[in-house]
C-alpha cells in the first residue's frame, strides 16, 4: 500500500497529465473544425472534376488512355505497384495510424516489390524501425494539407507512372464517415476502371458533342491530372479530419480516465490519512493509559 507522500506525488502527476490531455483536446477540436470546413469546400470541386471526366468519356468511351484499363475491361495486375500511405506526424490519435499502417503492410505482403510512398512522420518512423524500404526523398507533412501539396504529390507519382517505373498506384487513407466513425480506405488510383465513368447519366439534349484540341488524349491527360490532384487533396484533407477526430476522441477518453484515477487516488489518500490519524490517536491513548498506570503504582503503598 502506498503511503501518503507517494499518493500525493501520483495525484500531482495525474493532474499534470490531465492538463496536457485537456489542452490537446482543445487544440484538436479547433483543428477538426477548420479541417471539416476545408473538406466541405473540397468535395464539390472533386465532384465537378469527376463530372468533367464523365463528359469526356461520353464522347470517346473506346479511346485508349494510359490512365485507364483497356476498353475490353481487362485488368492486368503486373509490374511495380506504388503504395501511397497517408499517416499523421505524431501519435496520441487512437488507432488512426495503426489502421493505415496495417492496410499498407497487407498490400506489401501481396506485392513485396512495391514502392512505398509515405506521408506523415509517424508512418516513416514506423517503416524505418521495421526496416521496410520506402522512398526517403518523398517527405511530406500531414499537417494542414493544401491543394499545392496535393499537386506536388500528384506530379511526382504521375512522372514515375508515365516513365513506367510504376505500373499501378494505390492510395491508403482514412475517410471520415461521420463525427463518430472513420474508415481506412484502400483506393486503386491508377490505372482506373472505365465502368464508373461510362455508366454515368446520359447527357442532356442540348449538351452536344465535343471537339478536342489538339487531341482527345491530350485533353483527357490534362483533365485526369486535375482529377487525380483533386482526389489526393480530398484524401489528405479527409485523413487530416480523421486524425483530429481520433485525437479528440482519444484525449476525451484520457480525460475521463484521469478523472476516475484521481477519484480512486483521492479515496486512497483519505483512507491513508484517516488510518494515520487513527494510529496517532491510538498511540496517544496508549501512552496516556501507560502514564496513569505508572502514577497508580507510585501512589499505591
Amino acid at each position: 500500500m502506498a503511503n501518503v507522500k507517494e499518493l500525493k506525488a501520483r495525484i500531482e502527476g495525474v493532474q499534470e497529465t490531465r492538463k496536457i490531455t485537456n489542452a490537446m483536446y482543445l487544440v484538436a477540436s479547433t483543428k477538426l473544425r477548420h479541417a471539416r470546413e476545408a473538406l466541405d469546400r473540397t468535395r464539390p470541386y472533386f465532384d465537378a472534376m469527376r463530372q468533367e471526366v464523365e463528359r469526356v468519356f461520353r464522347t470517346g468511351q473506346s479511346a485508349k488512355s494510359r490512365y485507364f484499363y483497356a476498353p475490353d475491361g481487362g485488368v492486368h495486375k503486373h509490374g511495380v505497384r506504388g503504395i501511397l500511405v497517408i499517416t499523421a506526424d505524431k501519435g496520441l490519435a487512437g488507432a488512426y495510424n495503426l489502421n493505415a499502417i496495417r492496410k499498407a503492410e497487407a498490400l506489401l505482403e501481396e506485392r513485396p516489390d512495391s514502392r512505398l510512398f509515405v506521408v506523415g512522420e509517424y508512418g516513416r518512423r514506423h517503416f524505418r524501425m521495421r526496416h521496410r524500404p520506402y522512398e526517403t526523398e518523398f517527405r511530406y507533412t500531414a499537417q494542414d494539407p493544401t491543394f499545392n501539396r496535393a499537386r506536388q504529390i500528384c506530379t511526382e507519382l504521375l512522372d514515375l507512372y508515365d516513365k513506367k517505373e510504376l505500373n499501378e498506384i494505390v492510395v491508403v487513407y482514412t475517410e471520415m464517415k461521420s463525427s463518430l466513425s472513420t474508415e481506412t480506405m484502400v483506393q486503386h488510383l491508377l490505372p482506373m476502371s472505365r465502368e464508373p465513368f461510362m455508366n454515368a447519366d446520359e447527357p442532356a439534349e442540348d449538351e452536344g458533342q465535343f471537339e478536342f484540341l489538339p487531341s482527345f488524349d491530350t485533353v483527357l491527360a490534362a483533365v485526369m491530372r486535375s482529377y487525380i490532384s483533386g482526389f489526393l487533396y480530398s484524401a489528405l484533407v479527409d485523413s487530416f479530419c480523421s486524425e483530429q477526430n481520433s485525437r479528440v476522441t482519444a484525449m476525451d477518453a484520457a480525460g475521463r480516465n484521469a478523472e476516475e484515477l484521481l477519484a480512486d487516488l483521492s479515496l486512497q489518500l483519505n483512507r491513508e490519512r484517516q488510518s494515520a490519524i487513527t494510529q496517532e490517536i491510538t498511540e496517544i491513548s496508549a501512552g496516556a493509559m501507560a502514564q496513569r498506570r505508572s502514577h497508580r503504582k507510585e501512589a499505591s503503598p
